[in-house]
């Protein structure tokens, strides 16, 4: 893991002084609301539906054992006992007083941590796949790059008052686990035929209204010119991009309107950077900065690779089904032999997606500690990963997951949900996702129910915004306002990018939307569709491409009649 220099140090320290100074000529009166809201925000501190929301940066989603024991922390001392993962790999906090904020900033730089530049119209935290520096089949490591780019972006003064947030996503596997293609720039490590790296790079993509994938911009960016071409995409954007009117600030509307015209200004301005470095001002990164930050990820102390080879093929005795699995769901390759990573689940009943108590981070802390190196990484999925477990552990460090509620062995399957918290604590939001999300677990405890459904990703969002990405997931729900009533809009289809999912495309909406008590009854017809229209070992999605939207949109309107009939019964 990156550990801060002195700079780094004095960096956020000074920043949350800044803070403090800026709440407290807030709260005295002698700063506005409106000059105020825009200096929070840059620290991540919104006003939501019924207190301050926190949000909290967890850079490319690493994170130490002492920093979740803080959070743990800070969620039982000012806020009421839990926190949420995002699917940003950030940590929110829903009921922080206002007044305590700038004593949460100063907790947070303690550890090594903050909430710059989470939110606003900035470069926001970039993210990456959870699986970084661990995968088999990753070509190049991204965490140095995202370190660097992270440095680089923190309050860059051009880059803080753009159309709109600015959100970068950066992979370095075969796989794409981190959905670049749904983000404003998306970068792809590889390498050329010369051996040579370098980046993918990927522009324009994006959820909420308008969902729209990226269009790839250049095939092949030597890494040295990173900073360099993300500084003309961002330039040209700060340029044309609209500021009339915030549903279309985006740069995906400015990439789809302009096409060609927004690929050619961003190599002009490219190549006018470079040009003009008479000074050696260009962001091109030195040889030596990228290695100075790569040795934070060496393999860490304490991974011992001989001691993990001589434990390998230790036999686990007795060992009850569920032990298998959890194998089977929640353990994952390793690039590294005798070594594996394992997925803390916290997808349970009576409990939010991604929602996290203090107890539970404190046991993670612990598990951290004692099985991964004090190291955890923050999923896309809103999950825990241990990065580092000894295969000699495995059967050990699943009777402690299972003691805490983290072993559930649902990793990629249907209760397995992405949601956002929703109309419970957002503004924005247009319908509640948590109840939406607990209906659904509900139904499906069966394990043997759920294995034999298979790999199927829900998303769910309580609005437009797409937080909870649902234009992404194989069966999207969506929060829709209605009347002033809660509907749901049910999409099929979607998908981030990943190998089970096919190229990122987004999902096609089968029919009107359907009340909250509807939803549980609706996916269940469209999962009990599939299983009745599958061919042999055939997975959801690949179904549904196969056989089209029709059958599904048969089904639930089906439910929609039922429940009408139902409804219209009662009435007499």
């Amino acid at each position: 893991m990156y550990q801060y220099t002195e700079f780094d140090e004095r960096f956020v320290k000074q920043r949350a002084a800044q803070f403090r100074d800026q709440l407290e000529r807030n709260l005295a009166g002698t700063l506005s609301e409106d000059d105020f809201r825009a200096l929070r925000l840059q620290n991540g501190w919104y006003i939501q539906r019924h207190a301050p929301m926190a949000r909290i940066a967890v850079p490319y989603g690493e994170l130490s054992s002492k920093q979740l024991r803080r959070l743990a922390h800070i969620a039982r001392t000012y806020d009421r006992g839990y926190g949420h993962f995002t699917t940003r790999q950030n940590m929110q906090f829903n009921w922080i007083p206002l007044a305590r904020a700038a004593d949460v900033m100063d907790e947070l730089a303690e550890v090594h941590m903050h909430g710059i530049q989470t939110s606003g119209n900035c470069i926001r935290n970039i993210t990456s796949d959870a699986f970084a520096g661990i995968a088999p089949d990753e070509v190049i490591d991204p965490r140095p790059y995202c370190e660097v780019m992270r440095q680089w972006s923190s309050l860059h003064p051009e880059f803080a008052f753009l159309p709109r947030k600015f959100k970068i996503a950066v992979t370095g596997a075969a796989e794409d686990r981190a959905a670049i293609a749904w983000h404003d720039v998306g970068l792809h490590l590889l390498r050329n035929p010369d051996g040579e790296v370098g980046f993918k790079v990927l522009v324009g993509g994006g959820m909420g209204r308008t969902p729209i994938t990226g269009t790839v911009v250049r095939e092949f960016l030597p890494w040295q010119q990173i900073l360099v071409y993300i500084e003309a995409v961002v330039r040209v954007y700060n340029r044309y991009g609209r500021r009339d009117n915030m549903y279309k600030a985006r740069i995906k509307i400015l990439v789809k309107a302009e096409g060609q015209r927004f690929i050619d200004a961003v190599e002009r301005e490219f190549q006018e950077i470079l040009q003009h470095d008479v000074d050696g001002n260009a962001h091109l990164i030195p040889q030596a900065e990228l290695d100075r930050v790569a040795q934070y990820f060496d393999v860490p102390d304490g991974v011992d690779l001989k001691a993990a080879k001589d434990a390998l093929g230790t036999p686990v005795a007795d060992a009850p089904p569920a032990f298998h699995r959890w194998l089977e769901r929640n353990v994952h390759a390793h690039r590294l032999p005798g070594y594996r990573a394992v997925t803390l689940s916290l997808k349970r009943v009576g409990q939010a997606p991604g929602d996290i108590t203090d107890a539970q981070m404190e046991a993670a802390a612990d598990i951290a500690d004692r099985y991964s190196v004090g190291e955890l990484r923050v999923t896309h999925d809103q999950n825990l990963v241990l990065p580092w477990v000894r295969e000699a552990d495995l059967y050990a460090l699943w009777q402690v997951a299972k003691a805490n509620s983290f072993a559930t062995p649902n990793i990629g399957l249907l209760t397995d949900m992405i949601a956002c918290p929703g109309g419970d604590f957002c503004a924005l939001a247009n319908a509640r996702s948590i109840p939406i999300a607990e209906a659904i677990a509900e139904r499906y405890q069966d394990l043997d129910e759920l294995y034999d459904i298979g790999d199927i990703d829900v998303h769910m969002s309580g609005c437009i915004n797409s937080c909870g990405h649902h234009h992404s997931g194989h069966i999207g729900i969506l929060g829709v306002d209605k009347d002033g009533s809660e509907w749901y809009q049910i999409t099929l289809g979607g998908s981030d990018g990943s190998a089970q999912s096919g190229p990122s495309v987004a999902g096609k909406v089968i029919g009107p939307s359907f009340s909250a008590d509807e939803v549980p009854d609706v996916l269940e017809a469209v999962v009990e569709t599939y299983r009745s229209q599958r061919a042999a070992n055939e997975r959801f999605i690949d179904t549904v491409k196969r056989i089209g939207l029709e059958p599904f949109k048969t089904a639930t309107n089906a439910v929609r009649r039922t429940t009408g009939q139902h409804n219209k019964a009662l009435a007499a």
